[in-house]
């Protein structure tokens, strides 16, 4: 049967940029009451769903704009918990692609004393502050939003220790390096899953466009100028990653070859066909896997201490990225308690 032609142009993308990556390499409880805001954000509600997930609603100044959150939160004694912030990939949880929906995250985390924060919103904006504002995404700026607004108002919301962690999956694998080296000291411990480190090279910046483009139908351009702009290079995480010293950080990529999750009895709830999985999303992981690879020497070649998993099969799908989040968690928990 002939793939339907959305496949075909997701196919496409995909291995164009896996081949501009081997080239580059053979080259070389209810409603609470609202806390007291910093300026420039301000906690609207807290809300209990159920269990130990809630929902909370801030107004920032920078994003022009309500931004919801899913919050996994101790059922008992939440006060003085540390806060993970766990960010979706490149629809930004809007597309009902997102840790709760596709992963055990709430069971996981219930009854460990840390607060999960979950953004739901995001798609195709690398969580980065935009230059100039884009037709179909606005003009995000998720950087000043989630390092400067946010922590103090959020902090006081849930009455968290002030230690926070940040880990996210493919388009946030590279924003959570991103948002580190940003603000020093902000998050002691970082985790990245099938993310791709290297944004300011030929191959670096055809990836990121694409993924904004499919994701959003925005223009990159809009988001740090056109490819000889130096905003390429700042938020390069590759370049910058001596900025790192001193943070806790977990690494991990497939190969991209089929792997246990790649069978119609291995895949996640509402999974793409499996042959998308395994072609599109083979082809996708086999990138990272160079990116992720590339950091993780990078990273050894400054003397910065990283737990690097590097599996032989795995696509870029979540029932990977649900191991990963679990396997990574003793990385992100040591740097919470330090």
């Amino acid at each position: 049967m002939k793939p339907p032609a959305g496949y075909r142009r997701v196919l496409s993308v995909a291995v164009t940029v896996l081949l501009a990556f081997i080239a580059a390499a053979a080259a070389t409880v209810g409603l609470a009451p609202p806390a007291q805001a910093a300026p420039g954000a301000e906690v609207l509600s807290l809300t209990h769903l159920r269990d130990n997930l809630w929902r909370v609603v801030v107004r920032s100044s920078s994003m022009g704009e309500d931004v919801p959150f899913y919050v996994l939160r101790p059922r008992t004694d939440p006060a003085g918990a540390p806060t993970l912030y766990l960010l979706n990939g490149a629809g930004g949880g809007e597309d009902g692609a997102n840790w709760l929906a596709q992963t055990d995250a709430d069971k996981f985390f219930d009854g460990k004393k840390v607060n999960v924060v979950i953004p739901e919103k995001g798609r195709g904006s690398y969580y980065t502050d935009w230059l100039r504002h884009d037709s179909k995404v606005g003009k995000p700026q998720w950087e000043t939003f989630l390092t400067k607004e946010l922590p103090g108002p959020l902090d006081a919301a849930l009455a968290s220790n002030g230690r926070n962690a940040i880990a996210g999956l493919s388009m946030s694998g590279t924003s959570v390096f991103n948002l580190a080296i940003a603000a020093p000291g902000l998050y002691r411990s970082v985790a990245s899953y099938s993310g791709c480190a290297l944004t300011s090279t030929p191959e670096g910046q055809a990836a990121v466009r694409g993924i904004v483009y499919m994701a959003a139908q925005a223009n990159a351009d809009n988001m740090w100028g056109p490819v000889t702009s130096r905003e390429w290079v700042r938020n390069d995480p590759y370049v910058n990653a001596a900025k790192l010293r001193g943070t806790k950080i977990y690494l991990s990529s497939g190969s991209g070859l089929p792997g246990k999750y790649d069978t119609p009895q291995g895949q996640a709830p509402d999974a793409p066909p499996l042959y998308d999985q395994i072609l599109v999303g083979g082809a996708l992981e086999a990138a990272t896997r160079y990116c992720t690879s590339r950091m993780a020497v990078r990273l050894q070649s400054l003397g910065i201490a990283a737990q690097v998993h590097l599996p032989p099969t795995g696509t870029h799908s979540w029932g990977y990225w649900r191991d990963e989040l679990k396997r990574s968690w003793p990385t992100i928990a040591a740097g919470l308690r330090s």
